[in-house]
């Protein structure tokens, strides 16, 4: 008789550290004819970009910008003409605006507020109105990111209230031990100081033992996947920790490659920034953040790659699928130093009647660590045959549909949008022109997800857009 295992079992040691097993084969109930049945969970995650995509480049398709997406596109609905124009507060700047409206829809409440809920903690409440099961991070919220002037630029997870969902996790291993736990008091210096030389996973070493050993309910198999799936969490505390497990005491990590906090927006005027330095702190979040998912210790939630009206100046060769794609130099094309010189200077410049050749490469390198993302959480299969990425609801989207401020409803219509299928509720495999409202697409995807809460002032009629729907 197969020994049956709690989803929710954890392998729990000291302090808040949980580590959680995989999904193996005894954590999955059986009907009466032997058959594996489970529900796959409810997700929903929103991927925010900076500086968008203006609307010409989105009529493209996959001929440049959205090259990177292009091995994705059976798995994400890419829609074009979503319109944030309502979303607009006088004598703001329009980059505050379009990112904080970007997933909730409605202009901003205030200087750390946005005007309502996320479309995420929508559906998260929807499903857990008495909250998330035990041992879960009740919203998962991390980013890559430099410009702070306000919280809208960055934070994209908002309460029913229009609060921020969590705090943001910036730095790699904030992120790890957000997720996994830290030891003891997390204000005692003397546990700040071992935190640094132990792994968390040397406070589950018994547990481990157990269920790896000869009295394991668990076959072999399953012992094997949770051997795996330890090596991988050390794996990544390694690289988020610069940990070194050897004899003698590991020497102390290296602060982030990046700079954080008031470092990483000096005066607004923006930083110098190696395209190594960028993809490299990036991608690891990215795989921390995936792998919480992967481990269902996260279910709702948003992560940032590059915040609203970035000021980087990047430097670096770009290659994409192993050519040669780009050589950024942004200070010295501008010829520029300062907020002059940065990226977010292409944006300003941009035109219809030229080739936009700066502009294109950044927001092909956007999509592709974005891609990144997605291809991490596409590589796990679930109990119904679906990937991770398909079964979830993820929304991708960013501040402006042009970057010029001159002009409101160019720079807050024309929105880039990008929906995966959430277990088989959205038309993926399409590039679709919606020419609709982003409330009532999000409306439409919260009503396909379940949600009775609907965005926006109560007695505003709304549209339902069927056409992205199943």
């Amino acid at each position: 008789m197969k020994t049956k295992i709690n989803r929710r079992q954890m392998l729990k040691g000291l302090g808040t550290v949980g580590i959680g097993l995989p999904l193996i084969e005894e954590m999955i109930a059986g009907n009466a004819l032997g058959a594996a049945k489970m529900a796959v969970p409810v997700r929903a995650f929103n991927v925010f970009f900076g500086l968008g995509i203006p609307a010409p480049l989105q009529a493209e398709g996959f001929a440049d910008v959205f090259e990177p997406l292009q091995s994705l596109s059976k798995k994400l609905l890419i829609m074009r003409n979503v319109d944030h124009v309502r979303c607009d507060v006088r004598g703001i700047n329009a980059h505050f605006d379009g990112a904080t409206g970007s997933f909730t829809a409605q202009p901003a409440g205030g200087e750390a507020k946005a005007g309502g809920p996320s479309i995420d903690q929508v559906v998260r409440h929807a499903h857990h109105p008495k909250g998330l099961p035990a041992g879960m991070v009740p919203a998962l919220v991390g980013g890559t990111f430099f410009r702070r002037s306000r919280v809208g630029r960055y934070h994209h997870s908002y309460n029913l209230d229009g609060t921020v969902a969590a705090r943001m996790q910036e730095k790699p291993r904030d992120l790890f031990d957000r997720v996994f736990g830290t030891f003891a008091n997390a204000n005692d210096a003397d546990a700040r100081a071992q935190r640094l030389k132990r792994s968390v996973l040397d406070s589950v070493v018994d547990q481990y033992r157990f269920y790896t050993g000869p009295n394991s309910p668990l076959g072999a198999a399953s012992k094997s996947r949770v051997k795996d799936h330890l090596d991988r969490i050390r794996e990544f505390e390694q690289r988020a920790f610069a940990m070194k497990h050897q004899k003698g005491s590991p020497a102390l990590p290296p602060r982030s490659r990046v700079p954080h906090g008031g470092p990483a927006d000096p005066g607004g005027e923006g930083i110098d920034i190696t395209l190594e330095e960028l993809t490299t702190e990036w991608r690891l979040l990215a795989d921390l953040y995936a792998l919480a998912i992967e481990m269902d210790r996260a279910r709702f939630g948003a992560i940032t790659f590059l915040a609203a009206g970035e000021r980087i100046r990047l430097t670096g060769d770009y290659k994409f699928n192993g050519r040669s794609r780009y050589t950024f130099d942004d200070s010295k094309m501008h010829r520029r130093g300062g907020s002059a010189g940065c990226s977010h200077e292409w944006w300003h410049k941009f035109s219809e009647k030229k080739k936009n050749e700066q502009l294109r490469a950044h927001a092909h390198l956007k999509m592709n660590e974005l891609a990144y993302l997605l291809k991490r959480l596409d590589s796990t299969k679930e109990s119904n045959g679906r990937s991770i990425l398909e079964n979830s609801m993820i929304t991708i989207s960013t501040e402006s549909g042009d970057g010029r401020h001159n002009d409101v409803k160019r720079e807050l219509s024309g929105i880039f949008h990008a929906i995966t299928g959430a277990n088989g509720r959205f038309k993926t495999g399409q590039i679709m022109d919606v020419k609709a409202e982003g409330i009532d697409v999000y409306n439409t995807m919260l009503g396909a997800m379940g949600a009775k809460t609907r965005l926006g002032p109560a007695k505003r009629r709304g549209k339902s857009i069927d056409g992205i729907r199943v």
